[in-house]
C-alpha cells in the first residue's frame, strides 16, 4: 500500500470523513432562477475530460468524476526505476471518484442541459420549460 493510501485511511478522522463524504469533499451550489436551474461545483485541478455529466430517467442530474492523487500521476506502477521515493507528512486535497445527483422537478427541458468549467467550476445550466400563461379573455354572449 502506498504511503498516500495509509494516511488517508488512517489520518486525522476528519479529513478520513471529508474523503469518504461527497457532499463534504464535492460542494454543489444549486440555484434557481425564473429561467434555469443552476449548479456550480468546485472541482480544483480537474479539466472537463476528468468530469461527466448526465441526465438519468429524464430528471436526475448525475455528475461524476476522479481526483488523481499526484502520487498516480508520477509514477508508473510497471516501471520500477521511476518510483519515487516520498514521505508524504499531510494529504488533505480530494482523491478518488465522486458522484452527485440530483432530482430535478418535472418543469424542465432535460434535453437542453448545458455544461461548461472554468478556473475549475464546473456549471451545469438545465432550463426550465417556458411557462404558458393563462390567457384572459372577455367571451361575448350573443342574443338568441
Amino acid at each position: 500500500m502506498s504511503n498516500m493510501c495509509s494516511l488517508l485511511r488512517s489520518s486525522d478522522p476528519i479529513v478520513g470523513m471529508m474523503n469518504m463524504c461527497p457532499v463534504l469533499s464535492t460542494p454543489i451550489d444549486w440555484k434557481e432562477t425564473p429561467q434555469a436551474h443552476c449548479f456550480f461545483v468546485d472541482l480544483p485541478g480537474l479539466s472537463k475530460e476528468d468530469v461527466k455529466v448526465e441526465v438519468d430517467n429524464g430528471r436526475v442530474v448525475k455528475i461524476s468524476g476522479k481526483w488523481k492523487a499526484e502520487e498516480e500521476e508520477l509514477v508508473d506502477e510497471n516501471d520500477e526505476t521511476k518510483k519515487l521515493d516520498v514521505k508524504w507528512h499531510r494529504v488533505e486535497r480530494n482523491r478518488g471518484d465522486f458522484c452527485r445527483k440530483f432530482r430535478l422537478p418535472q418543469n424542465i427541458e432535460a434535453h437542453q442541459l448545458k455544461a461548461s468549467m472554468e478556473n475549475g467550476v464546473l456549471i451545469v445550466t438545465v432550463p426550465k420549460q417556458q411557462v404558458k400563461k393563462p390567457f384572459s379573455k372577455l367571451i361575448e354572449i350573443e342574443d338568441k
